[in-house]
C-alpha cells in the first residue's frame, strides 16, 4: 500500500528546522523531512515526532517523490553556498512550477539571484525570513515571504496556519513583495533586534555602574517596565535573565563573559544602508558596539593605561530611572524610523510595493522584537501611509518631545561619568540632525570644492544649478 503524499517536504533538521516541522504536523499537515546525516532524522521521527504525521527520508530522490504536486520544498540550512548545493540537487527530481522556499537568513541579493535563475527554468522560489527562534518556530513564527508572486497562494495556507497570532488571530504572515523582499525585510528586523538589545544593554550599564544597582534591583526595574509602553519579549527575557541565579545564589549574568557574537545580518543592514545612503547610525553602532566588546584582552589593557572621570553618581536615582526609561523609550523610536527609513528606500531603488503597516502587523507576534510598540507603527501607517519618516507621526513626535528632556539627561549624565552609551547617543545625534533646518554640511562641501574642485550649489540660485571657486585668489 503506497503511502499518502506530504503537504511539504523541508530539508535540514537543526534547532530551527526540527521544531518548525513539529510546528506544521501539530497543524494538521503531513511533512516529509530530509537531512545531510540520518542520525537528526530518526532522532525526530523517534523522538519529539513519534506519532506524528512526519515522512523520514534519507534519500533525496524518495523524498522529493513523497511531497504532492506541485511540491513545496522549504530549506532550513546555513545560509550561503549551502542553500545553492541543495537547490543544485534538487532541481533535477523536480517538475515545472514547484516551489523551493529557503527559509534560512539568507542575503537578500542572493534571494534575488535564486529567484530570477529558478523562474527561468520553470521553477518558483520563496525567500522567507522566519523570526522567533526555536520556540517561535515550533509554536508559532514571524514569517516574511516574498520572491516569486505565483507561489503565494500554493504556500499561503500553511504559512499562515502556523505563524503567530495577534489580535483578531491575524496571522504574523503576509505577502511582502517581488524578488529578495522577503529576505530584507527579515534582514531590517534583525538589524532592528541589534539595536533594541543594545540600548537595553546600555540602560543595564547605567544603572550598575552609575547608579549601582543589584541584579535583583535591575530585575525588578525591567519586569515593571515590561507591564508598561516598553513592554516587549526582549525587555521581558532581560528581567528573567537579572533573576537566574547560580546554585551558590551569583547572578549568572555576572559571570558571562563580555564578548558579544553575531551571525551578520546587523552588519548587513548597515551596510546596505550605506549603499543606500540612508542615516542608520543607531544600528550601526549597534553592530561596533558588539565588534569592540569582541576585542577583550585589548580592553582590559587599556583599561589599566586610559583614565576617565571617577564614577560617583550623586543625583536621584529615581530621576535617573525615569530618565533611562525615557531615554530608551526615545531611542527605540529612532530605530524603529531609521530601519523604516531604509525599507521605504529600498522599495523605491528595486521597485517593491512594501506595506508597511503590514510589516509591523507582522512583527507584533512570534518574532525576537515582537512588542505593543509595533502597535503604534501600524496605526502610523494606517493614517499616513505615505510618511516620510515615523518621527513625523503625531503619536511618535508627541513621545520624543516627552521623552526628550529625559532623554539627553541620562546622555549627558552617562558621557560626563565615563560609562558609554554610543546607541542612545548617536541616537540623539540623529535627532537633532534631522530636526535641524541647516546643517554644517555647507562648510563641508566648501572644504570639498577647496581641495578637490568639487562645486557645490548655493542657497540663493536654482537646485542643480553648480559653482567652483578659485579659493587660493583670497589667501593672504
Amino acid at each position: 500500500m503506497n503511502r499518502p503524499l506530504a503537504d511539504i517536504g523541508l530539508i535540514g533538521l537543526g534547532v530551527m528546522g526540527s521544531s518548525l516541522a513539529l510546528n506544521i504536523a501539530n497543524h494538521g499537515y503531513s511533512i516529509a523531512v530530509h537531512n545531510r546525516s540520518r542520525k537528526e532524522i530518526d532522532d525526530l521521527i523517534n523522538g519529539r515526532a513519534k506519532g506524528k504525521n512526519i515522512i523520514g527520508c534519507e534519500d533525496i530522490v524518495d523524498f522529493v517523490n513523497s511531497i504532492k504536486k506541485p511540491r513545496k520544498v522549504m530549506l532550513m540550512v546555513v545560509a550561503g553556498s549551502v542553500v545553492d548545493d541543495y537547490i543544485n540537487k534538487l532541481i533535477p527530481y523536480l517538475d515545472q512550477g514547484d516551489i523551493i522556499i529557503d527559509g534560512g537568513n539568507s542575503h537578500y541579493p542572493d534571494t534575488t539571484r535564486r529567484t530570477k535563475s529558478l523562474e527561468e527554468q520553470g521553477f518558483l522560489f520563496i525567500g522567507a525570513g522566519v523570526s522567533g527562534g526555536e520556540e517561535g518556530a515550533l509554536k508559532g513564527p514571524s514569517i516574511m515571504p516574498g520572491g516569486s508572486s505565483a507561489a503565494w497562494p500554493e504556500v499561503k495556507g500553511i504559512f499562515q496556519t502556523i505563524s503567530a497570532k495577534v489580535e483578531n488571530d491575524e496571522p504574523c504572515c503576509d505577502w511582502i513583495g517581488e524578488d529578495g523582499s522577503g529576505h530584507f525585510v527579515k534582514m531590517v528586523h534583525n538589524g532592528i533586534e541589534y539595536g533594541d538589545m543594545q540600548l537595553i544593554c546600555e540602560a543595564y550599564q547605567i544603572m550598575k555602574d552609575l547608579l549601582g544597582m543589584s541584579t535583583d534591583e535591575m530585575h525588578d526595574i525591567f519586569k515593571q517596565w515590561n507591564e508598561g509602553e516598553l513592554s516587549s519579549y526582549l525587555i521581558e527575557i532581560t528581567a528573567d535573565i537579572l533573576a537566574f541565579k547560580e546554585k551558590d545564589g551569583t547572578p549568572l549574568v555576572d559571570r558571562i563573559l563580555d564578548t558579544a557574537g553575531q551571525k551578520g545580518t546587523g552588519k548587513w543592514t548597515a551596510t546596505v544602508a550605506l549603499e543606500l545612503g540612508t542615516p542608520l547610525t543607531l544600528i550601526a553602532e549597534a553592530v561596533f558596539s558588539r565588534y569592540l566588546s569582541s576585542i577583550k584582552q585589548d580592553r582590559v589593557e587599556a583599561s589599566k593605561l586610559l583614565s576617565g572621570p571617577n564614577i560617583q553618581f550623586k543625583g536621584n536615582k529615581e530621576q535617573a530611572l525615569e530618565d533611562i526609561h525615557d531615554a530608551l523609550y526615545a531611542a527605540k523610536i529612532v530605530s524603529y524610523a531609521q530601519g523604516y527609513t531604509l525599507l521605504n528606500e529600498a522599495a523605491n531603488q528595486f521597485n517593491w510595493n512594501l506595506n508597511y503597516g503590514g510589516i509591523a502587523l507582522m512583527w507584533r507576534g512570534g518574532c525576537i522584537i515582537r512588542s505593543a510598540f509595533l502597535n503604534k507603527i501600524k496605526d502610523a501607517y494606517d493614517n499616513n501611509p505615505e510618511i516620510k519618516n515615523l518621527l513625523l507621526d503625531p503619536f511618535f513626535k508627541d513621545k520624543i518631545n516627552n521623552c526628550q528632556a529625559g532623554w539627553r539627561r541620562i546622555a549627558s549624565i552617562a558621557m560626563t561619568h565615563g560609562v558609554p552609551a554610543p546607541a542612545m547617543t548617536s541616537s540623539l545625534s540623529y535627532y537633532d540632525g534631522y530636526r535641524s533646518a541647516r546643517l554644517p554640511a555647507n562648510l563641508l562641501q566648501a572644504q570639498r570644492d577647496y581641495f578637490g574642485a568639487h562645486s557645490y550649489e548655493r542657497v540663493d540660485r536654482s537646485v542643480g544649478e553648480f559653482f567652483h571657486t578659485d579659493w587660493l585668489s583670497q589667501k593672504t
